[in-house]
């Protein structure tokens, strides 16, 4: 009687467990319940816990107590039903080795993204792993930036697996394919919402011979040469440079076709607004020779405002180029021949601002002293 109420309570006891699930090789859920410097003592939801020892917890060499701690939920695999203690020996590290190669494939047949540790710097790129699965990252697909590769070293990447091929244990991984779509989403969400004559933020990425290229939170626009100053720009580096955060204005927008103009000048600061009202026929003001063509030139008589002097209204000489009595900087007299403030167009005369009479110049720079009757003594 008393051996058949033993199995009795045995058999009781054993009810709640699934007994003939606990095989070499199974794959269990476990809950650590203590841990020490050698050890790791897991409950697995069967008639006895398992146990955990240091060299099968992890690849590092590590207390394990600064791997686990008490509560943590962790996979383990079965290396024995019984280790002849009463306990069931298990391991983390060939759980992981399972559950991991299990994690890299769903996330590369998904297109999911996994994280990975960086370890070190290799040639053509850097070595990472997921858990204890080297994954290798090219460093073509680091990131979309130039970067330093080294700096990557020791951080944790988001990546998607783009090869895979457990047999010949190459797995490659990439970072720029998802820094590429967050790119891509942006430049969308931007172009949706980007709006002439709104100011935008921007860095100034390239510089070309038509101006500046500036990136706008994901999208690139142009800032012409004219469109860099009021004043005569002729190269856009006489402006801004590479890496310059500017505050730009933002013109015309093909959203189709996805070209944007940009504006560096203030939009407000229009000098024609500000000095075209004061240009009146006949003014003679001082201005600046900023370019010389072949009929005429341009002379700046304010930042932003430039008029025209035809070749003929330069000098009464007969001459066969603007170059041949101006130079580029030159500071000159000129009359304002006509205003038309519609097109922003002045025409300009250099000889006409000029004072007429050689006599009267001649003169004027002679020594003072000489009376009226002097100068004028060959008319009686």
């Amino acid at each position: 009687m008393e051996n058949q109420n033993l199995e009795g309570t045995m058999g009781d006891l054993l009810k709640d467990f699934d007994v003939k699930r606990i095989r070499t090789g199974d794959i269990l859920d476990g809950e650590v319940i203590d841990v020490n410097d050698k050890e790791v003592m897991v409950n697995i939801n069967y008639a006895f816990d398992g146990v955990i020892e240091k060299n099968e917890l992890t690849n590092i060499d590590k207390d394990p107590r600064e791997v686990v701690n008490i509560g943590d939920k962790i996979k383990v695999y079965v290396l024995s039903p019984n280790d002849g203690e009463g306990y069931v020996q298990l391991s983390r590290i060939k759980a992981l080795e399972i559950t991991e190669r299990e994690d890299i494939k769903r996330a590369f047949d998904n297109e999911e993204v996994i994280k990975v540790y960086v370890k070190e710097e290799v040639k053509g790129g850097l070595v990472a792993y997921y858990g204890n699965i080297r994954v290798f990252i090219p460093a073509s697909l680091a990131s979309r930036e130039r970067i330093n590769l080294a700096d990557l070293i020791g951080k944790e990447l988001e990546v998607k697996i783009i090869e895979l091929d457990f047999k010949s244990r190459k797995i490659v991984a990439s970072r720029r394919i998802i820094e590429d779509e967050i790119f891509e989403n942006n430049k969308k969400e931007v172009w949706k919402s980007i709006k002439s004559g709104e100011k935008r933020t921007g860095i100034v990425k390239k510089i070309i011979k038509a101006g500046a290229l500036v990136d706008i939170g994901g999208i690139t626009g142009l800032i012409h040469l004219n469109d860099l100053s009021w004043g005569r720009v002729n190269r856009a580096e006489d402006v801004v440079k590479v890496g310059d955060e500017v505050e730009v204005f933002v013109g015309e927008v093909d959203a189709k076709n996805e070209r944007i103009a940009l504006i560096l000048k203030d939009i407000n600061e229009d000098p024609w607004t500000k000095n075209g009202e004061n240009l009146k026929l006949g003014d003679v003001l001082e201005g600046k020779v900023v370019n010389l063509l072949n009929f005429g030139a341009f002379v700046e008589l304010f930042p932003g405002v430039e008029g025209l002097v035809h070749i003929n209204e330069i000098t009464e000489e007969n001459i066969a180029k603007p170059s041949d009595v101006l130079k580029l900087g030159q500071k000159v007299k000129v009359k304002v021949l006509d205003v038309n403030k519609e097109n922003k167009k002045i025409s300009l005369t250099i000889k006409d601002a000029e004072e007429k009479s050689k006599e009267y110049l001649q003169y004027n720079d002679s020594d003072e002293g000489i009376s009226l009757g002097d100068l004028f003594k060959d008319l009686f």
